[in-house]
């Protein structure tokens, strides 16, 4: 009996050692199978530009309203599918995709009107990368127009993912870059990526406040569309039969065309960046999401109610001021104590040059103060002498000048008003210097705005340094951000001005020759010679310390403690005098005989008292 209960246990012991075993094998399987990455688990939720016209559409809407034509590329015949419904140069590719689009294009493309393409590729050890394709019928920027356009967004997953661990890595397309950021730093719902759409361009961005600063002057919002993925076809990419198409995905004109983003672009197999990193690979050059770029991004946003909320105080302030210098001292026989100007003297030259100053300020917001021109020729284009490129206005902010364009473009979505600080500035100073009598304390103020004249100008500086951060690195290789780090560090490198000559010939982008001029324009001078002459006229304001008035003498109030006193003194009436004590007598109850006090005992009959 007890043989037969031993070799149970063993046997039920064999099986347990082999189902733990079992175990132990499938864990990771499950782990693996858990942990593998879903397409449909990371898919975007699109947030579009209220004035947006284009959206994520089936390719077969291009290929069904294109014809198939070819061009000559550097000796090479290239095809290009051109839209049939418009040009570059009008909105005919918009109307008629707009039209299409309220007919839910005759249910040509499935049930829903959006598409997005995905594909999965698992060849990186131990991640999978994920990328979601759309298509839009036209780019609009602000800064180039072409038939189609492909945009990207990706994700890469661990194979295994530690629970509260942030090792998935998410990039967005921005033209011929992008960005990159953790799981932490973007907004998502669950695990779906939050992707906000450049309005025209198609750029995507971590943030709808973002796109406000950089080349491509793009607007952002999430005042428009939102399209979740149940509202869009998921799609696989790598089945599709035009996957392999070579050439380009809307009107292709000649080479200039291809430089200055007029052309179509080529299909997600081919796409690359200005390295010519395919973002098939998923290599393409991103930058790491940059805390203080979202956070200047952010202020920029906000900038026109931070800035009427700050003008609204201030001016809020000053006029109290006004209000209770005139009520306690008076505002003298000037007002304005900047027209004290009498005699040879200090104060009168720190006024006279107060004056100079503002006049050479507001002329300062009439002129450039920041300009950048150069004479490029890459094959295939020639700007044909040296022509305006980035110029820096007061009252426009910066603008970029694109050859073969129309006119200049904002750089970034937002007109930064250096012009209206200033001009705002100089009326507070009116305003604050209004019933001042000494010329010492005007001399602070003063001072204090030559301070802030020159601000702008150290900002400007600051800037070119920061805008030369977010270019990516040289790679040695002779691709275009080798050239745009090598300008931006030329300009950094001697801000106030300089000149430089880019000369290279076979490199990625053909034979490259760049003649470029830089420097601080008359007005960013003319703003900071204003500076320096304000602080002169406070210092010799500030030495001479003349009273130009005397104020009135304010009404003397007696200290609450006296009136109390006073109060007091005139409401107490005089005391009574004391009345001395008299004496108390006692009689004796027997004889009635007077007994002394204290007396115990009755002198006369001896009865006790």
């Amino acid at each position: 009996m007890e043989k037969k209960l031993k070799n149970s246990r063993n046997f039920l012991f064999g099986r347990r050692a082999i189902f733990i075993v079992f175990l132990l094998l499938l864990v990771p399987l499950i782990a693996t199978a858990c942990n593998a990455a879903d397409y449909e688990d990371y898919a975007p939720i699109l947030y579009f530009e209220g004035e947006e016209t284009c959206y994520p559409v089936d390719i077969n809407y291009h290929i069904d309203n294109s014809e198939l034509k070819s061009a000559e590329i550097q000796g090479e015949i290239v095809p290009y599918y051109d839209n049939t419904h418009g040009t570059t140069s009008n909105d005919g590719v918009i109307n008629h995709y707009q039209s299409q689009l309220k007919n839910n294009f005759n249910g040509a493309y499935g049930s829903k009107n959006y598409k997005v393409y995905y594909r999965i590729d698992d060849s990186v050890e131990g991640s999978t990368l994920i990328q979601y394709w759309m298509f839009y019928a036209f780019n609009k920027g602000e800064l180039n127009s072409h038939e189609g356009d492909w945009e990207m967004v990706q994700v890469i997953v661990p194979d295994n993912i530690i629970p509260g661990t942030s090792f998935r890595r998410f990039s967005y397309s921005q033209h011929y870059s992008g960005q990159t950021a953790r799981i932490e730093q973007i907004e998502k719902t669950g695990t779906h990526m939050k992707v906000y759409v450049s309005r025209g361009s198609h750029a995507n961005y971590f943030r709808s406040y973002s796109g406000k600063l950089g080349l491509a002057s793009d607007i952002v919002g999430d005042n428009g569309k939102i399209l979740e993925p149940d509202d869009y076809i998921l799609e696989e990419l790598d089945d599709q039969s035009w996957l392999t198409f070579e050439g380009f995905w809307g009107e292709y004109g000649d080479e200039s065309d291809l430089i200055l983003g007029g052309a179509g672009p080529q299909g997600p197999m081919f796409r690359h960046d200005l390295e010519g990193n395919l973002y098939w690979d998923g290599d393409v050059a991103y930058q790491a999401v940059n805390e203080m770029f979202l956070m200047i991004e952010l202020f920029l946003y906000h900038f026109v109610t931070i800035f009427i909320i700050l003008t609204v105080v201030i001016l809020l302030i000053i006029f109290f001021r006004i209000y209770r210098r005139n009520k306690k001292h008076g505002l003298g026989p000037r007002k304005l104590s900047m027209l004290y100007i009498d005699g040879i003297n200090l104060h009168t030259i720190g006024n006279i040059l107060c004056f100079v100053g503002i006049i050479l300020a507001i002329i300062s917001l009439t002129m450039p103060w920041y300009s950048l021109s150069g004479d490029v020729s890459v094959t295939g284009f020639d700007t044909g002498g040296k022509v305006d490129m980035l110029t820096l206005y007061p009252m426009e902010g910066f603008q970029i000048f694109v050859p073969g364009f129309g006119g200049p473009a904002p750089l970034g979505s937002m007109v930064f008003p250096f012009g209206l600080l200033i001009a705002i500035s100089i009326i507070f100073l009116f305003l604050s210097t209004i019933g001042i009598n000494q010329s010492r304390k005007l001399g602070y103020k003063y001072i204090g705005r030559g301070i802030r004249l020159i601000i702008p100008i150290i900002i400007l500086i600051a800037g070119l340094f920061l805008a030369a951060s977010q270019i990516p690195g040289s790679q040695g290789s002779g691709g275009a951000t080798d050239y745009l780090s090598d300008v931006m560090g030329s300009i950094t490198s001697s801000p106030f001005g300089g000149e430089k000559i880019i000369s290279e010939t076979g490199t990625s982008l053909g034979d490259i020759n760049i003649n470029m001029q830089w420097g601080l324009g008359i007005g960013a001078y003319l703003l900071l010679f204003s500076g320096i002459i304000l602080l002169i006229a406070g210092i010799l304001s500030v030495v001479k310390n003349k009273v130009f008035f005397e104020p009135k003498t304010p009404i003397q109030k007696p200290k609450k403690e006296k009136i109390k006193k006073e109060k007091k003194s005139q409401t107490e009436k005089p005391l009574p005098p004391k009345k001395e004590k008299e004496s108390k007598s006692n009689f004796c109850g027997k004889c009635g005989t007077e007994v002394a006090e204290g007396e115990k005992f009755c002198s006369k009959c001896g009865e006790k008292i």
